[in-house]
């Protein structure tokens, strides 16, 4: 009934306020010099509201009380059964298999590095000295350029000279090494070492020729 109530008087609050704004619109237009026509034409657009109550929901019946039950009787009382005494199983008897040893780890130490090779031995040596050729040749020609002078006069001496031998064998400076005390003697000895003296030419370690230095002497003597 209280909802009802409720919705009813809502519905009473909104017609009357509808009514109020007709009332104050009617008003308006009454001062405003609207036409009578038009009053009219909005007073008959306006619609009644019928308010209707509703009735209230029907309450539902009370349950019907439960049904005496009749005297059920109690269950009979079982006993339990005696224990069985039942041996434990004996234990698991768990079998450790063992592994093998592991066999032994050899470890091998490498062998040292062959020493080196020795080296090659050096291949012989083919160095020589200045050796003559044809000495008795280019001695007589020598002899035969005696100085005349020292000849007129029967000089006679040895003179000492020393050379340089070129790669081709030949004389390409001498030096008197030990003087004949004549001048004019050491000076031909020289001219003629120059001139006529051949050799073979000194060679190094590889055979090639080089030039090198050879030392002789001289003899002036009279017949």
């Amino acid at each position: 009934m209280a909802y009802a109530d409720q919705q009813m008087s809502g519905s009473k609050i909104t017609t009357i306020v509808i009514v109020a704004l007709i009332h104050v619109f009617i008003g308006y237009a009454l001062i405003s010099g609207l036409a009578y026509e038009a009053t009219k034409k909005v007073i008959s657009k306006v619609t009644t509201v019928d308010i209707k109550e509703e009735k209230p929901p029907e309450e539902e019946p009370p349950p019907p009380p439960p049904e005496p039950q009749e005297d059920v009787p109690p269950p009979p009382i079982v006993a339990p059964p005696p224990p069985i005494n039942i041996a434990p199983a004996p234990p698991p008897v768990q079998t450790v298999i063992t592994p093998p040893p592991a066999p032994p780890v050899v470890i091998r130490q490498a062998a040292p590095p062959a020493p080196p090779a020795p080296p090659a031995p050096p291949a012989p040596s083919k160095a020589r000295g200045v050796q003559t050729e044809n000495a008795g040749r280019w001695a007589a020609r020598i002899q035969q350029n005696y100085p005349s002078r020292a000849a007129r006069e029967g000089r006679e001496g040895r003179v000492g000279v020393r050379v340089t031998v070129s790669a081709e064998g030949r004389v390409t400076a001498c030096s008197v090494s030990n003087s004949s005390g004549s001048p004019d003697l050491d000076e031909a000895a020289c001219e003629g070492m120059t001139r006529y003296a051949r050799f073979k030419p000194a060679l190094n370690d590889a055979g090639d020729p080089i030039s090198s230095n050879y030392s002789t002497a001289i003899v002036y003597r009279l017949d």
